[in-house]
């Protein structure tokens, strides 16, 4: 039994709900941020990423700054990209845009190539693409927040090794890391980035990146400086280094408590097997499925090789829009979110199923927003 108060189920596509070990390491007396006790637990952290991102090569490096999933594009953007390089981004909704954007504003040049609303592009035309133009960056979203279409890893990064060798291949997994798998040394991913609040089950406020040895040498090679101040892993790689060694360092103050609520989050999730984990995911996601189409309601993604199993992006019946249906199951303890993709936005809601409520057999989150969304929509008139 939770002790958190009585509140609705949080099942957008993040935040999510959290572990009440996880809420209580939050509630953790303040300490400094120098001493010995965080820093052994920061080290820890640095470690405990390496086993969810399944990687053992020392070259390899993870990262946890203080900010949201978003400061990884700037990592990407203002330590592996400099002003005139060429980047080319599969686009498989909103975030696609974001990090096309945010590449652009150091200098960088965004390719963009695009795939229709609940589709993602497919091989033939990103091998294509490579062999038109020299790109030191491609850029993949795992899954899109905005849409729910999951991307292939593997068979895309080895297109990349094949056919453009010296392209970093980067993953944007803020909506997948720990929900979905990610073999980083086995698939030669060069960077994953990702935040604290999704899968991962921790409160908002951090950015977790891993960075591969290849990546990390694009790095200490480039010819300018990095152009960011604090996203510069200038500042921040030898920091992270130390901390991995238990050696205390400073170049800007991190949150503690979140530190610790991270550790406490990925000590329960490496606990049991990676594999189980992601199946637990799998399963519910096929359930979720499921109860959608047996109301008669589509999907964004129509494939279910596209499909997230972290979330589900839902079309709402013809001349039902998100605030017909969003108060209501409000009320009936559920939170969805809407939609977010900008041409469809008023078309779809959508529903976050992963961690806790996902892997916790105590909690009846699922099942009841499944109940909740038959009767809100009943509610207004559909009949499935």
């Amino acid at each position: 039994m939770s002790s958190q108060p009585p509140h609705p189920a949080l099942l957008i596509p993040g935040p999510i709900e959290f572990d009440d070990a996880v809420l209580q390491s939050m509630s953790h007396h303040s300490e400094s941020h120098v001493g010995q006790p965080f820093v052994n637990v920061f080290g820890d952290v640095l470690a405990q990423l390496r086993k969810l991102f399944q990687t053992s090569d020392p070259a390899s490096q993870p990262f946890v700054l203080s900010g949201s999933g978003t400061l990884g594009w700037d990592q990407v953007a203002a330590n592996l990209g400099e002003p005139g390089d060429e980047a080319l981004v599969l686009h498989t909704g909103y975030f696609a845009d974001s990090f096309a954007d945010c590449l652009e504003t150091y200098g960088v040049k965004a390719t963009q190539l695009k795939a229709p609303i609940g589709d993602r592009p497919q091989l033939d035309e990103v091998e294509k693409a490579l062999k038109e133009k020299k790109y030191k960056i491609l850029t993949v979203t795992h899954v899109d927040t905005s849409t729910g279409v999951l991307s292939e890893l593997k068979a895309l990064s080895e297109l990349v090794h094949r056919v453009s060798p010296d392209t970093l291949v980067v993953v944007d997994g803020v909506c997948s890391v720990g929900c979905e798998e990610i073999k980083f040394d086995e698939w030669k991913l060069d960077v994953v980035l990702t935040a604290s609040q999704k899968a991962i089950g921790c409160p908002a406020g951090l950015s977790i990146l891993m960075a591969s040895g290849r990546a990390i040498e694009v790095y200490k090679t480039r010819k300018t400086r990095p152009t960011s101040y604090f996203g510069s892993w200038n500042n921040w790689l030898p920091i992270m280094q130390n901390y991995e060694a238990k050696k205390a360092s400073y170049f800007a103050t991190p949150s503690p408590q979140l530190i610790r609520a991270l550790h406490t989050s990925l000590t329960q999730i490496l606990s049991r097997p990676l594999e189980q984990r992601f199946a637990d995911h799998r399963n519910m996601s096929q359930k979720i499925k499921k109860a959608i189409g047996d109301l008669g309601l589509k999907q964004l993604s129509s494939k279910p090789e596209n499909q997230a199993n972290g979330m589900t992006a839902i079309y709402l019946p013809e001349g039902i829009t998100p605030p017909d249906v969003l108060p209501s199951l409000t009320k009936k303890g559920i939170i969805f979110a809407g939609g977010l993709h900008k041409q469809i936005a008023a078309k779809y809601i959508r529903f976050g199923h992963m961690g806790v409520s996902v892997t916790d057999p105590n909690r009846t989150d699922i099942d009841k927003a499944i109940a909740a969304l038959k009767e809100s929509l009943a509610e207004v008139g559909y009949k499935a």
